[in-house]
């Protein structure tokens, strides 16, 4: 069966009048892992249990395949949720746990036996069958609640947060699992986090939510090489993108640059020419927006160079996060330590003077009015 899932116009409208969700289009392909990415209270969560039927849709439709699935009761829409608070039956061992649902179904004993040891082969936990959920670490717990779900085979996957309980070590290797789960069964998933590194490493496409509106639906590369808002650029990469609010676009014949602080900066062709179309000669104020990777260190001023004090040198391993002050501005700059002078790859003094420029392919530029992409893919 096709596991296509589409919501048209979807909307959650609460009693005290409050909207949570608003006009909500999305088309999920059969086979596709959607992650639904934003920070707390943007209605991601909201628009994970409306496709349960936790939630009620207040308006739009929803279609499961090509059923209309608005007032199809939650066990029969052939889904399958993991939570993040795991939801185990504590006085069941691991193999009841997994195997409830199918007894509820009323399905065949050696049936039962065979998906239930099948899933916990897949997710490592044929040892623990026996075992009561206290008995286990989260990230066991956080296993048996995935494979809960596997065994019913539902059309579509829903998760809801499934590792925001685990330390960060668990969260690394429980996202490995997911990718190398998600490559064995082969069904739809539609994700939920507010962790954007999850959004990027598992998504097919990656759905950005703020206040209940979609903000840009694209693939993990779309979305970090061509933000389309300044919401977007400043939510997906860590760390965050710098933004420099004064930039201003200059142009000089076909030539379009930007001035940051004392640097002028030349755009590459494709963005100046399509800039150029836009600028009746005059400068034009922007928002320009430049990841700290995408920065570099030059060894003398220059015209295209900024000048910045060193306030905060932290020293990650292979690359070193610098703060550094330029012209009252906190910018942030991410720095191989193979790339640096030997002195310096324990971490760059404070109060040293730096010069440091970045590459004209590299610049976001924003409307400093509507916060858009000036460069429309």
């Amino acid at each position: 069966m096709m596991a296509t899932v589409t919501l048209k116009g979807i909307k959650k409208i609460y009693d005290n009048k409050v909207t949570a969700v608003h006009d909500f289009d999305l088309e999920i392909k059969d086979k596709e892992f959607i992650v639904l990415v934003g920070p707390s209270g943007c209605g991601k969560s909201t628009t994970l249990r409306m496709v349960a039927g936790l939630e009620e849709i207040s308006e739009g439709e929803l279609f499961i395949g090509d059923k209309k699935m608005n007032d199809v009761a939650p066990k029969d829409r052939d889904i399958a949720m993991v939570f993040q608070n795991y939801a185990l039956y504590p006085h069941m061992t691991v193999y009841e746990n997994m195997a409830f649902s199918l007894k509820l179904k009323k399905l065949a004993k050696d049936e039962i036996d065979k998906r239930v040891r099948e899933a916990a082969g897949i997710l490592d936990i044929t040892e623990y069958l026996d075992r009561k959920p206290k008995a286990l670490s989260g990230g066991q717990r956080q296993r048996v609640a995935i494979g809960r779900a596997i065994v019913r085979e539902p059309q579509v996957f829903l998760m809801d947060e499934p590792l925001s309980n685990l330390d960060a070590k668990l969260r690394n290797q429980m996202r490995s699992e997911i990718i190398k789960l998600r490559q064995r069964i082969n069904t739809t998933f539609i994700y939920v986090t507010h962790d954007q590194t999850e959004a990027m490493t598992l998504g097919d496409r990656i759905v950005i939510m703020k206040d209940g509106f979609i903000q840009q639906i694209g693939t993990p590369r779309e979305v970090f090489e061509h933000p389309a808002n300044l919401f977007v650029a400043g939510f997906i990469g860590m760390p965050q993108m710098n933004f420099f609010d004064d930039a201003e676009l200059v142009k000089e014949g076909d030539t379009v640059k930007v001035k940051l602080q004392n640097a002028l900066i030349v755009l590459d062709a494709e963005k100046s020419k399509a800039l150029a179309a836009k600028m009746d000669g005059a400068a034009k104020k922007v928002v320009a927006g430049i990841r700290p990777v995408h920065i570099h260190l030059a060894e003398n001023a220059g015209g295209h160079t900024m000048e910045g004090v060193v306030d905060v040198s932290e020293m990650m391993g292979s690359e070193i996060h610098l703060h550094v002050n330029a012209g009252g501005k906190d910018v942030v700059l991410v720095l191989a330590t193979t790339d640096l002078p030997a002195a310096w790859r324990g971490g760059i003094p404070y109060g040293t003077t730096i010069h440091f420029s970045t590459s004209g392919d590299l610049i976001h530029l924003f409307d400093p009015e509507t916060e858009e992409n000036l460069i429309t893919k």
